[in-house]
């Protein structure tokens, strides 16, 4: 029988832990605060962008929404960004991506302060994740890792295979993987065929955007496999990269949805709090969390 390694526990686990942090720093007089800024033309980063505010009420996290009109200059997002980054009162920037062709992201993302960055983009919080120091780790690979321990699922000495490598969740969880002693082989497009890595891996985080990519024929009954791929269907739902067909063909299997996304969402307010510790009162900063989390 496959284990269904559903996001909904430990979410809610985390979503305790996140009410108990916001009110000690309410106590001491600060409201968390997340500013997120939306240029508009991309229907589901705009979809995204009230999910997060709709989750930030609910924890009681104060959320402002930006919107700026698509033919926005890079020069004038950038000033908002600034201006964000200034405001004491502000502990967290969301920049919702994609951006529209006519902007750099590289130079937009680069803007944000990096301990106001919660999704984890500019190459200071980039390098952190890739040495473990002090930083805001991406939150979907650190979901990632998170929900398999949450399990009792142990990484160290294990092989993982990593299908897919962008640089928003297959890059950054790559080095996660490693700096939890697994043995990683990553497969992307250039790979000619994944069935010789799945039929040698312990476990398989599959991240490429790509529906049914992974088949019940090319997986094994002891294989744990995380489905961080989304992928939106003809009636506006969401379904990850693994075939549904694989629910019994293998030990361990997270949904989609309710699997990595609900930990994602906590995780990212998660980071606001260490974003307050970075900014507020660094002596109670948290260690990386991957090292904290079981």
């Amino acid at each position: 029988m496959t284990q269904l390694l559903s996001g909904q526990p430990l979410a809610a686990q985390m979503r305790r832990a996140l009410l108990d942090d916001i009110a000690h720093w309410q106590a001491l007089g600060h409201q968390p605060s997340v500013a997120a800024i939306l240029v508009e033309g991309d229907a589901a980063s705009a979809c995204y962008a009230r999910a997060k505010q709709r989750a930030a009420a609910k924890l009681g996290i104060s959320f402002e929404l930006v919107r700026l009109p698509a033919d926005t200059s890079e020069q004038t997002l950038i000033r908002t960004i600034e201006d964000f980054n200034r405001d004491a009162d502000v502990h967290a920037i969301m920049l919702e991506l994609p951006l529209p062709g006519h902007m750099s992201t590289e130079r937009v993302v680069e803007s944000i302060a990096p301990e106001k960055d919660v999704d984890g983009l500019v190459a200071a919080n980039r390098m952190a994740n890739l040495t473990g120091a002090r930083g805001l780790y991406p939150a979907t690979p650190t979901a990632c890792i998170r929900l398999v321990k949450h399990y009792g699922h142990t990484l160290s000495g294990k092989h993982a295979a990593l299908i897919g490598f962008g640089k928003t969740v297959g890059m950054p969880l790559f080095h996660q993987l490693i700096r939890e002693n697994a043995t990683v082989t990553v497969c992307h497009a250039g790979t000619p065929d994944l069935r010789p890595h799945l039929a040698a891996a312990d476990f398989a985080f599959v991240a490429v955007g790509k529906a049914g990519l992974i088949t019940p024929d090319m997986v094994h009954p002891n294989l744990v496999i995380v489905d961080a791929g989304i992928n939106e269907t003809a009636d506006h739902g969401v379904i990850g990269d693994v075939s549904p067909h694989v629910m019994g063909h293998v030990a361990a299997l997270s949904p989609t949805p309710g699997g990595v996304g609900p930990v994602t969402t906590m995780q990212l307010f998660s980071n606001v709090m260490e974003a307050m510790n970075l900014q507020v009162n660094p002596s109670r900063a948290a260690q990386p969390v991957l090292t904290t989390v079981m």
